[in-house]
């Protein structure tokens, strides 16, 4: 299937004022509804990454869980999950990080990767970094490397992309919104 950018974005809801006033939150739930444009997604991300040489998937809390569950099937890679504090059940690593909204924890199992392995970060969209930041400063504690950041969105004006690329960590989106589109 051959990937649609406007499809995609026009499947992509902004909702005003959400989490909180001035804020236009970009709600995917649109395009996880339609099956057909969750597959171009998928698919978009599973030719990019195909013949990649990366040990594992690592899914942000919450909406990269669902892309990063696809990709990690397709790719016959592990899974690792990155979530919020207080969610994984055993000994985890715990890194703080800012969000547009204020502080927020990451954590991961202690265990789950090893010295030289590589990870593929996915989420839903990369906005500030933080969550990004996040994950990489905790696959980076357990002597792994961050292979790529990738998402469906980019807000390319809050600087997240870049921040992650100073980190010398690559970025990869399917689209991007500035700030004030509709």
């Amino acid at each position: 299937m051959i990937f649609d950018e406007f499809s995609i974005k026009t499947l992509i809801r902004p909702v005003v004022d959400f989490p909180s006033a001035g804020v236009i939150f970009r709600d995917i739930t649109p395009l996880l509804q339609s099956p057909k444009a969750l597959r171009m997604v998928a698919d978009s991300l599973v030719q990019r990454y195909v013949e990649s040489d990366f040990s594992h998937i690592g899914a942000l809390d919450a909406r990269g869980f669902i892309i990063g569950s696809i990709l990690a099937y397709e790719l016959n890679r592990p899974l690792i999950l990155f979530r919020k504090q207080g969610k994984l059940p055993a000994d985890v690593l715990t890194e703080s990080y800012r969000t547009e909204y204020g502080e927020a924890f990451l954590e991961v199992h202690a265990d789950s990767l090893c010295e030289g392995d590589s990870v593929l970060l996915i989420d839903d969209l990369i906005a500030t970094g933080g969550t990004f930041i996040a994950a990489a400063q905790l696959v980076r504690r357990m002597g792994a490397q961050v292979y790529e950041a990738a998402a469906v969105i980019d807000l390319p004006e809050l600087g997240g992309s870049c921040k992650l690329q100073d980190m010398g960590i690559p970025t990869f989106t399917l689209t991007a919104f500035g700030l004030n589109d509709r």
